[in-house]
């Protein structure tokens, strides 16, 4: 694997995935294509990620409310995102819940207002995600609990890679299908990183049960939202890739708090 190659993937990955300015020279005769980048999306995630985590902490430090500072550190990570995988999550939530069939559902998703169930679902991912980190918070120290923003960042973003990889995209034309699919390279790249940034920063603060946990709760939440999504829709789209990221993340979270 080239280095320099790699650091080019990272900073674009960030760009895809935050808002967060990258150098122009990262995308000198880029064309656009996400399949190689990919391989990047949990260092990416990471990074992304950090911002947060350091606003968590600070807070926990100066004694804030846990639920609250876990609350500002999520709307961080939100502003730096763009929501790009809330929005995912809202519109694949209104496609499959509100959806007669395939092409139903589809139509739904690619609709950009926001229904009943994705409004649902963006209640419940902030809940669940804000309840685990402060859960995480009254039971370990400040530093520890705010390693746990990126953890789940970089466990997310490997469950996306994953899901893009085992599915065929849901429409030909669509917007997913034009940015290309990871090989079985640059998926394994991710997965494999992902897990060994996850236990970096899990393991020496918080243990080798909740880093277990955490990993296996975010893999089996994928493979059953990826095996839905495949008689549902019978392909991923961007919207269920979001979902993806969302759904493994908020998994992640709640078993690292469940395990501790």
């Amino acid at each position: 694997m080239n280095i320099g190659n790699y650091g080019a993937d990272i900073a674009r990955a960030i760009g895809f995935l935050s808002r967060i300015p990258m150098p122009r020279a990262a995308f000198a005769g880029y064309d656009g294509k996400l399949d190689r980048v990919a391989r990047a999306f949990p260092v990416a995630g990471v990074i992304i990620a950090l911002p947060p985590a350091l606003v968590f902490f600070l807070m926990l430090s100066l004694h804030g409310d846990r639920l609250m500072s876990a609350l500002v550190a999520l709307s961080v990570l939100c502003i730096l995102t763009g929501a790009l995988h809330e929005d995912g999550l809202a519109d694949c939530a209104d496609g499959i819940g509100g959806g007669r069939d395939r092409e139903h559902s589809l139509s739904i998703m690619k609709d950009s207002r926001i229904g009943t169930y994705g409004a649902i679902s963006l209640v419940l991912s902030f809940s669940l995600r804000a309840a685990a980190l402060a859960a995480v918070a009254r039971a370990e120290a400040p530093i520890a609990a705010a390693l746990a923003l990126p953890a789940a960042a970089c466990i997310s973003r490997s469950a996306l890679v994953w899901h893009w990889y085992r599915l065929p995209p849901a429409k030909p034309d669509g917007v997913a299908a034009a940015s290309g699919q990871p090989n079985e390279s640059a998926m394994q790249i991710a997965v494999v990183s992902g897990c060994l940034l996850a236990g970096l920063l899990i393991w020496p603060s918080l243990g080798l049960l909740p880093l277990v946990c955490a990993v296996l709760a975010a893999g089996v939440s994928t493979v059953v939202f990826t095996t839905y999504t495949r008689k549902r829709l019978l392909g991923h789209t961007g919207d269920t890739l979001g979902a993806t990221a969302q759904i493994s993340e908020i998994a992640c979270l709640c078993a690292l708090a469940m395990a501790l």
